[in-house]
């Protein structure tokens, strides 16, 4: 894939950038700021951006509004932003506009490689990639609302899953469950939820998000 690096420290971008040139990924750029990553991506026309939330000049959200202005303008660009902490409201507005080829990771997550490796892979495919802690902190949230109240803890368990961006295979796989029995307490969520069936696997898990993020 091309990829467009955008990360304020220079020992985690240039280790970035090493990392995915051994995995057989273009670095196309590699920037310290929000406003160079704009215009690395008009010039580039990468697959992917991995993008810092918090940039200079202020360290605040520099990164994520570069992100979101990226996907305004090229929705075909995967997104998949690096943050320190689990930010809620980050999250929410990652997922407020269209769903396909977004992610949402702990800085933390990027020394397991195989994780960081597997999200951008899925980020680069359409889907999508949310860090464990991230869903886990979004649901912690929500229990307090009463549809989340009505699922049981196996539900929650294949919501959690699925909210991460994983597939009904892969959950079967990591649940020790069949793929069948994954279907059927997907079916029991949505009905629980009240929520409206869809043919995107990414479109269902912003679905799910969406509703843990009201």
């Amino acid at each position: 894939m091309r990829i467009v690096v955008a990360e304020d420290s220079t020992l985690l971008r240039e280790g970035l950038v090493r990392l995915l040139a051994e995995e057989g990924h273009e670095v196309v750029a590699a920037v310290g700021d929000g406003e160079a990553l704009l215009a690395a991506v008009e010039a580039g026309a990468p697959d992917v951006v991995v993008a810092d939330v918090r940039m200079p000049p202020t360290h605040t959200d520099e990164g994520l509004r570069a992100a979101l202005e990226i996907r305004r303008r090229r929705p075909e660009v995967g997104v998949l932003v690096l943050s320190q902490y689990v930010e809620r409201r980050y999250a929410n507005e990652l997922l407020s506009g269209e769903s396909r080829g977004v992610g949402y990771l702990l800085k933390d997550r990027v020394v397991e490689i195989d994780e960081f490796l597997d999200a951008l892979d899925r980020v680069g495919r359409g889907r999508a990639a949310f860090d464990p802690e991230v869903v886990r902190r979004l649901m912690a949230r929500s229990t307090r609302t009463d549809p989340l109240a009505r699922l049981t803890a196996r539900e929650r368990e294949v919501l959690a899953e699925m909210a991460q961006g994983h597939a009904n295979r892969a959950i079967a796989e990591r649940l020790y469950v069949s793929q069948s029995a994954v279907e059927k307490h997907i079916n029991a969520i949505f009905d629980k939820l009240e929520l409206t069936r869809t043919a995107g696997y990414s479109r269902r898990v912003m679905a799910v998000l969406r509703y843990l993020g009201t």
